[in-house]
């Protein structure tokens, strides 16, 4: 029974990974038709909108009061503060230097998660981090370079930087949450926090969806639908069944997905540079989620 669970989880972390990999592709469309707060909350709306009437449907209802503090921090610095921020640095700087500062979150995750959770930080994690972060910056350098009009603001690294720590706040306070709520409350009351925290800019997403081309509104949907309402639950469920740094680990086989996904869908060849980072992120993943061998680190070993 265990490692099935083991099982669904590490099928849930991957359903995660691969639509948030997806995500990059559709902000492109629609971020060059939304400004940064407006796509946000489009995006918060629509998840908000699916999430809620799957909790209806499942009759759930409201998540226990003990789960309501880590359900508003996360709502607040993961779906609100983080999803405008990103959006915004990455209109400041280009897209290779937006994924090396970004992915800086799962180490945060790791640190925090040993500080607040105390949660282990056992030598195999630390190494696969270390090797997914090495193809992480990689995979940056090589798109940076690749990009014709690369740039990197001042103000853009700092916002980077910001949705990195909000992302890492908002994953460490999520976990304590999921020991009171299931999966899908905690998703979408915290999808709700979000966008309340976002309608300051619901004027702006009114007026651009006026002018918005019809593909840039489709994946803002699909933002909502998939990388946010889906992605994020399935992301709760793995999160509940294993440490907050092994699913920041986790996700540093996104920019390896990203690279792939760029090529088999926007056509943009990556060069060999690219592809070697992406083979470390990879490695790197494979590295921080293997069991060690020990048989006195049995009881201690994660397998999600």
């Amino acid at each position: 029974m265990q490692k099935q669970s083991s099982r669904l989880a590490l099928g849930a972390a991957g359903v995660t990974v691969v639509l948030w990999a997806s995500a990059f592709v559709s902000i492109r469309s629609a971020g060059a038709a939304y400004s940064p707060g407006a796509l946000a909350l489009g995006r918060l709306l629509a998840g908000s909108l699916v999430l809620g009437t799957v909790l209806l449907i499942r009759r759930e209802g409201l998540p226990p009061r003990a789960a309501l503090p880590g359900i508003l921090v996360s709502g607040l610095l993961w779906f609100g503060v983080y999803m405008v921020v990103l959006n915004w640095g990455e209109q400041e700087v280009d897209a290779g230097t937006a994924a090396m500062v970004v992915n800086i979150g799962p180490i945060l995750i790791a640190l925090l998660g040993a500080r607040f959770l105390g949660e282990a930080l056992p030598p195999r994690l630390l190494a696969g981090m270390a090797v997914s972060f090495a193809g992480a910056v990689t995979v940056g350098l090589s798109m940076s370079r690749a990009s014709s009009g690369g740039h990197a603001s001042v103000l853009g690294v700092l916002l980077c930087l910001l949705a990195a720590v909000a992302y890492a706040g908002g994953v460490v306070a999520q976990k304590p949450a999921l020991a009171h709520a299931g999966a899908l409350q905690v998703t979408t009351f915290g999808c709700l926090v979000g966008a309340v925290a976002c309608l300051p800019f619901a004027g702006q997403l009114v007026e651009e969806v006026g002018s918005a081309p019809l593909s840039a509104t489709l994946n803002m949907v699909y933002l909502g639908v998939f990388p946010t309402a889906l992605a994020f639950t399935t992301w709760a469920y793995a999160l509940a069944r294993t440490t907050a740094g092994r699913m920041g680990a986790t996700t540093y086989a996104v920019p390896a997905l990203v690279v792939l996904m760029a090529w088999a869908f926007l056509g943009e060849l990556p060069g060999p540079l690219t592809l070697a980072g992406g083979a470390l992120c990879l490695a790197g993943v494979a590295v921080s989620r293997s069991r060690a061998r020990a048989s006195g680190s049995a009881g201690t070993a994660e397998s999600t």
